[in-house]
């Protein structure tokens, strides 16, 4: 709980101004600019006003992220099923150097995501910190160019407030999908 409100502090002093009526655990006051698949910079305050789940990739990777994208396709599916909604998605690069749009836009066809639902951004250095560190996702470089990092797929309320979180790849979480149904349902 202290993680939380020491958060809430931060993001309270480093909101933008258009990010000011959001409450103050919002993920969405964070100023970060963001740049998608498409060259569009945005920050995620523009997101604000529906649910989205949320991670954390790179596109080189070749075990974990992988399984963080099908993780997601299957969640975003078990979730459209049963409450009539698609949600949206945003996964957010560690590597800003190698994964510029075009190559994130690349992904995105190889992959077969939504370009409707599904937005591949970058930050850069500084703001890839502040959004692993809202976010609860631990990551490190590596020598080599890859990066350790936590799974964890994040489901945010429209306000940007977490709402529950997935640790688990090799399969859908039913509680999660659960919590997100009950989300779109009060919508």
């Amino acid at each position: 709980m202290k993680l939380i409100g020491l958060l809430a502090l931060f993001l309270a002093f480093a909101a933008p101004a258009h990010a000011a009526e959001l409450p103050g655990d919002s993920v969405y006051r964070l100023p970060v600019a963001l740049t998608d698949q498409n060259e569009h910079t945005f920050q995620l305050a523009d997101r604000a006003g529906k649910p989205l789940l949320a991670s954390m990739f790179y596109t080189s990777c070749q075990t974990m992220c992988p399984l963080i994208i099908e993780s997601l396709k299957r969640t975003q599916k078990a979730i459209a099923h049963d409450a009539d909604a698609k949600p949206d998605v945003l996964l957010v690069s560690f590597d800003a150097q190698r994964d510029t749009p075009a190559h994130l836009r690349q992904v995105l066809g190889q992959r077969k995501l939504d370009a409707a639902t599904w937005t591949l951004a970058h930050a850069d250095a500084a703001g890839v910190r502040q959004i692993a560190a809202v976010l609860d996702i631990q990551y490190r470089a590596l020598p080599d160019g890859d990066f350790n990092h936590t799974s964890v797929l994040v489901l945010l309320d429209a306000q940007g407030r977490i709402v529950a979180r997935s640790e688990k790849m090799d399969g859908v979480d039913t509680a999660f999908v659960a919590a997100a149904k009950k989300l779109f349902a009060a919508k």
